[in-house]
C-alpha cells in the first residue's frame, strides 16, 4: 500500500487555473487512453482538497461526461476543509480538517493493500510529503502552458528524495512521469 499522489499538470506545473478551473485538462487526451483506469482499480480511499471537490461540485456534467458518473469513485473518500461543504448523496465521503497525519490511519484502514490516492490540491499533497507520508508522484504533464494558477506541488522536493522511476508518452497531448520518494534516515 502506498500513498500516491496522481495528477495532471500543465508544462509550466500548474494544476488548475487561478480561478481553480480543469477545463484546460479536458481537450488533451482521452482518460481511457491513459493510465487512469489501471491506476483507480488499485486505489482504495481518497484524500481531496476543499478546492478540488468544490470543483468538482461546480462541474457534475462535465465530470460525468468525462467518467460516467457527477461523483466517480467508489472508495471513501475525506475531504480535507476548514468550511462546512454540500455532501453528494450516495456518496462515501467524511469531512476533516486539519493535520494530515491524524485521518492517514484512517485512511490507510480503510484503503486496506490498495494505494491512498492524493487527488489534489497541490497544496494538500505537499502537507502529505511534509510529514512523510507520501511514497509516490505520478504526475502527467500535459501539452499546454497556463502562465499562472495553482501549483502542481508547491515544496521543495530535491533529489536524491524524489527518483524518477519511469516515463511513459500517452498519446500527442500527455507524458508521464513516476517518482519514488526516498526516505531520509
Amino acid at each position: 500500500m502506498q500513498t500516491i499522489y496522481y495528477a495532471a499538470a500543465s508544462l509550466d506545473g500548474f494544476i488548475a487555473t487561478e480561478d481553480d478551473s480543469l477545463d484546460w485538462l479536458f481537450s488533451l487526451g482521452n482518460l481511457n487512453d491513459s493510465s487512469y483506469p489501471e491506476f483507480i482499480a488499485g486505489v482504495g480511499a481518497l484524500a481531496m482538497g476543499s478546492a478540488t471537490y468544490e470543483w468538482m461540485l461546480r462541474n457534475a456534467d462535465k465530470v460525468a461526461a468525462e467518467t460516467g458518473s457527477a461523483w466517480p469513485y467508489s472508495q471513501p473518500a475525506w475531504i480535507f476543509s476548514s468550511r462546512k461543504l454540500p455532501a453528494i448523496n450516495g456518496a462515501d465521503i467524511r469531512f476533516v480538517s486539519g493535520d494530515v497525519r491524524q485521518t492517514h490511519a484512517e485512511m490507510r484502514a480503510a484503503a486496506g493493500d490498495k494505494n491512498l490516492w492524493i487527488v489534489g490540491g497541490g497544496d494538500l499533497a505537499g502537507q502529505f510529503s511534509d510529514c512523510g507520508l507520501l511514497d509516490q508522484l505520478i504526475i502527467q504533464i500535459g501539452s499546454c502552458t497556463l502562465g499562472a494558477g495553482k501549483p502542481l506541488l508547491p515544496r521543495r522536493l530535491l533529489s536524491p528524495v524524489l527518483r524518477l522511476a519511469s516515463v511513459r508518452q500517452m498519446g500527442s497531448g500527455m507524458a508521464e512521469l513516476r517518482y519514488q520518494i526516498q526516505r531520509q534516515i
